[in-house]
């Protein structure tokens, strides 16, 4: 069974839409002594990182999340939360990975934010993505992004410049698209996820 992490920061209707689809039980985690009845963590995220961060902290659950062992999926800033500091907000977050989130502003070209289906390239032979097609494309709403970084990167968009779309450090993984929102791809990464 999934816990979503519900503190207060996440667009939690679409995920729990996209879990009811697929026939995967899931519940509330509005505490930090309640997570051991899950075999999975989720934790969603949607607008600014640093605002995010505050609210977890309030919710007294960062030093809960810190010590699972269990696996955990950061979607949109629930990634970017597990990154060491954002330029969002210029907030310290949950340092999981070290590596930054970045500002797209004044490094690209392109529109910020970055709206829309972007390929995913995931050529990383890893379980997150099993049986989705290498270059399939998902749906990013973001501003700010994670630098690509081989040590942890899983997958990566082009998008301007080269970015972490998907991250890994042991048990902790990270997505910045919706994968509630990515159709039949974005599905099966969280049935994927679920067998981990």
């Amino acid at each position: 069974m999934i816990g979503i992490i519900n503190y207060g920061a996440g667009n939690i209707f679409s995920l729990t839409a996209a879990l009811d689809r697929l026939s995967l039980k899931y519940g509330m985690v509005n505490a930090g002594d309640n997570m051991d009845r899950y075999s999975h963590i989720i934790i969603p995220g949607v607008g600014h990182a640093g605002a995010a961060m505050q609210k977890l902290q309030t919710s007294g659950l960062v030093n809960s999340i810190k010590a699972l062992t269990k696996p955990v999926l950061g979607i949109c800033v629930g990634m970017q939360l597990l990154t060491r500091h954002s330029e969002e907000g210029n907030a310290q977050l949950l340092h999981i990975m070290d590596i930054d989130t970045l500002h797209f502003a004044h490094k690209i070209p392109y529109k910020v934010p970055h709206m829309g289906w972007n390929s995913v390239n995931s050529s990383y032979d890893n379980n997150l993505f099993k049986g989705i097609p290498a270059d399939a494309y998902f749906y990013f709403v973001h501003s700010y992004f994670i630098e690509y970084n081989p040590t942890f990167t899983l997958a990566y968009t082009t998008y301007g410049l080269k970015f972490s779309s998907a991250i890994q450090f042991n048990n902790f993984y990270g997505v910045q698209f919706h994968p509630e929102k990515s159709g039949e791809a974005g599905e099966q990464l969280l049935k994927n996820f679920c067998t981990i």
